[in-house]
């Protein structure tokens, strides 16, 4: 029941709230500014793990000083911490999967340890939008799915007109939904163009099944019926722009090879593969015949872009990925405005849209509604121990391979194009009968959470500092400072939920912890530090994000 109460936070829908402000001055003197807002330490926390990967403590002196937008504004100054590079500078092996260990072990470096916190944050939200996947055809692909991630991370503050380009024209994308290689039709053949890529730009990165309004509500026909944004035609239309594409630097269309160097370069057009067709798109536009494949390419992605869906279509991706899985209608709206227009009559300004997303009423409400925030997805979890736990290996790498099995999740390892789970999922129960969603539950099941909560207690237990048989890759925590006040109970429970629940802690969960410790002899100050770490990791408090 604790659980599911807990759970069921997820569950409200927060109302929209409106500032307003004035002053009764005449024209001389000229007025004040407005007063700076003081931001407190639980109000950085809570700013700290929607924007990144676990709260420092200099990051919330940092929040607290520069004020929540001056702290997101430094944040979009600090340039992309990239994987490729990285790739680029290891002896190559002999088959490049066995890249693939270093690519997410840089990947967790980046997260736990680099000063672009929110980049990093937003290109992980992207990347479950916009999906692509080692567990298949980019298996031997690790150069390719690295550069991918820092086109996601160099274009997390860009334009998503721009952003969509990239993604199309990425040989991992072209590999992943098979747009690569993608030729007109050949009826002699038996040849017609692939699907996969123009079904899902639309359905999964940009604007969904059905019409939307600028709330994010579905539109309606006159028999009361969501109105579908696509049919088959159009479908077919989409597929035709995209044919002609293939391995850059290539000898010939049907010679085009995947190389270390063309992973990270743009796909090359073949016009002669291209199909020159008219082509029916959305909303009634058809792309006369004779143009070439760049061309109708562009025409094709502003298509799409300019859609009225995109705007409300992000804008609940992105609210679910880093804030709260039921956003009001009144929250959607007001980021999807800023999506239509940032102010300065620009589309799709994605810095503008993530400061929409994250400087909302809704992101940090004044009063604690029942149902704000969201459940932490499992790598979240992760990532926000190792960071307050200062986590690191003898060697300096977290080559973690196997990161989608322990967590569920891992750095571009979705079992699918769909995403770990899919923004729509309701568990039966609660959530589904108010009409809401909890995303990240469809992968909490009885087998990965009990797969979770067991590498908790290894980490805790046996993967700490006080362990003098770590491998030189074992990842371990560091809880000295624990052991240090561990004979004082009240102290040691305050110093782990300062740390993992920004000081949030219930007296039900208080009262367990003491009692447990009460058990513990206060000499065992190893014991008693990891067994207090431990109950909170695993606390359903520790899993909500507030």
């Amino acid at each position: 029941m604790a659980m599911n109460r807990t759970i069921s936070v997820l569950a409200s829908l927060l109302l929209g709230v409106a500032g307003c402000g004035g002053s009764g001055g005449g024209p001389e003197p000229p007025p004040s500014p407005p007063p700076s807002v003081q931001v407190s330490e639980a109000e950085a926390i809570q700013l700290l793990n929607q924007a990144g990967f676990g709260a420092l403590d200099s990051d919330v002196q940092a929040v607290v000083s520069l004020g929540i937008e001056g702290w997101i504004d430094n944040q979009m100054l600090q340039p992309a911490s990239l994987q490729l590079p990285h790739l680029q500078s290891l002896p190559l092996p002999l088959f490049q999967f066995e890249l693939q260990p270093d690519r997410v072990d840089i990947w967790f470096r980046n997260v736990l340890f680099a000063n672009d916190q929110l980049r990093q944050r937003v290109a992980f939200a992207l990347s479950e939008i916009l999906v692509v996947s080692q567990l298949g055809a980019l298996g031997d692909a690790p150069f390719a799915l690295a550069d991918y991630y820092d086109v996601l991370a160099r274009n997390a503050f860009g334009n998503y007109r721009d952003l969509m380009e990239e993604v199309t024209l990425h040989p991992a994308m072209g590999v992943y939904l098979s747009m690569l290689g993608n030729e007109k039709p050949n009826p002699a053949l038996n040849i017609r163009p692939d699907e996969n890529y123009a079904r899902e730009l639309m359905q999964l990165f940009s604007i969904g099944l059905v019409e939307l309004n600028l709330d994010g509500s579905e539109k309606l026909d006159n028999q009361g019926l969501p109105v579908p944004t696509y049919d088959q035609a159009i479908i077919e239309g989409f597929a035709h722009v995209y044919t002609g594409w293939t391995w850059a630097g290539a000898p010939s269309f049907e010679q085009a090879r995947g190389t270390l160097q063309n992973q990270a370069v743009p796909m090359e057009l073949w016009p002669e593969f291209h199909d020159t067709g008219a082509k029916t798109l959305l909303n009634g536009t058809v792309l006369p015949a004779g143009q070439s494949g760049a061309e109708d390419l562009a025409a094709a992605l502003d298509n799409v872009f300019n859609h009225p869906n995109v705007g409300p279509f992000i804008a609940i991706r992105l609210i679910q990925r880093l804030v709260s899985s039921n956003p009001s209608p009144g929250y959607v709206q007001r980021v999807a405005a800023v999506f239509n227009d940032n102010g300065a009559g620009v589309r799709g300004d994605l810095a503008a849209v993530v400061k929409a997303i994250l400087l909302d009423a809704e992101a940090r409400p004044s009063m604690t509604m029942e149902i704000d925030g969201k459940l932490k997805e499992p790598l979240l979890r992760v990532t926000q121990l190792w960071r307050a736990y200062n986590a690191t290996s003898n060697s300096g790498r977290f080559p973690v391979i196997a990161s989608y099995i322990l967590y569920g999740q891992g750095p571009l390892q979705s079992p699918s194009v769909f995403n770990f789970f899919s923004p729509f999922y309701a568990p039966p129960g609660e959530i589904r009968d108010s009409s809401l969603v909890a995303p990240e539950l469809g992968i909490a099941t009885e087998y990965q959470n009990t797969l979770l909560t067991n590498y908790f207690f290894y980490q805790v237990f046996a993967l700490n500092q006080t362990n003098e048989t770590l491998e030189d890759d074992d990842v371990y925590i560091d809880f000295s400072a624990e052991m240090a006040v561990a004979g004082d109970v009240d102290a040691l429970i305050n110093m782990v939920a300062d740390k993992l629940l920004g000081g949030q802690i219930s007296e039900t969960l208080r009262n367990e912890i003491g009692g447990m410790l009460a058990l513990i002899p206060e000499s065992d100050t190893a014991v008693r530090a990891a067994e207090t770490i431990y109950f909170v990791v695993t606390s359903p408090e520790y899993a909500y994000q507030r």
